[in-house]
């Protein structure tokens, strides 16, 4: 059993840890990087990502030797969430943005306790923006309170949309359908090239829905929290609740906006998380 007052506290270590990590970021962005590949030839991985990840992890393990992990650049079997204290960390949100020199980039770590999220932090160091959230408290951007837009009408709604990294042919049609589907029906799209970062736009109210097939626990573990807690919702694509290692999420503004949209799409189904 974790107390609040044990929460706030581990919240404090975390925001703390996060702006000292984004110095690793902002010194290397605008440098030469040495970037290698994952899952295919645009599934970018860089030194920076490696030295943010061990950083946060081995200063987490010092302060809190008894909590566990869950994080991109280390990762390399099946994931399991536990009811454990665990931290789930993407070093590098946007590593592609990063390698580009784009300033679209952010630490994400979401924090859970018996599976359930207490507090996410999403961080861009170059930017400085710093959104948090804990639970039941409100959603917060640099310490001021933010809010979702509410909006319902679909027709009125400006989109996040992503393709992602993968070149599967059925997954790249599956983005065109979902893209012809809902461009003459929406005010527009936005694209940031970043799960995180588009999740924080719409906890701020600067977009009104996203939705992506293919992101990773670590992509949403934040986002989702802090979303939900300024006034949006996160759900399956279709329409069902959120599953954090289906690698698919729909959230929005509204749960009328939502399962509007869910609706709409075309959905894909890949291999998840856990398996």
């Amino acid at each position: 059993m974790t107390a609040s007052s044990d929460i706030v506290r581990i919240f404090g270590v975390a925001k703390n840890l996060v702006e000292e990590a984004g110095k690793l970021i902002t010194e290397a962005i605008w440098k030469d990087k040495k970037v290698s590949t994952k899952s295919s030839a645009v599934d970018f991985v860089t030194e920076s990502d490696q030295r943010v990840e061990k950083f946060i992890i081995s200063s987490i393990s010092k302060e809190f030797p008894d909590h566990k992990f869950i994080a991109e650049e280390s990762t390399d079997q099946e994931l399991k969430l536990l009811d454990y204290p665990t931290w789930i960390i993407d070093p590098i949100d946007g590593t592609m943005n990063f390698v580009h020199g784009n300033p679209l980039v952010c630490i994400s770590i979401g924090f859970y306790v018996n599976k359930e999220a207490e507090f996410g932090i999403i961080y861009n160091p170059v930017l400085k923006e710093l959104y948090t959230a804990l639970k039941g408290k409100g959603a917060y951007l640099n310490g001021q309170p933010i809010a979702a837009s509410g909006r319902t009408e679909i027709n009125k709604a400006l989109i996040c949309f992503e393709g992602g990294s993968s070149r599967d042919p059925e997954k790249m049609r599956c983005v065109i359908e979902n893209f012809t589907t809902l461009y003459p029906k929406v005010h527009g799209f936005r694209s940031y090239g970043t799960a995180a970062i588009s999740m924080s736009m719409l906890a701020r109210g600067s977009v009104d829905a996203y939705f992506e097939f293919g992101p990773h626990i670590w992509d949403m573990a934040a986002g989702s929290l802090i979303i939900r807690e300024a006034g949006g919702v996160v759900i399956d694509p279709s329409g069902g609740p959120l599953d954090l290692m289906s690698r698919q999420f729909l959230c929005a503004s509204s749960t009328e906006l939502a399962l509007e949209l869910s609706k709409n799409l075309k959905l894909y189904k890949q291999q998840r998380d856990d398996e």
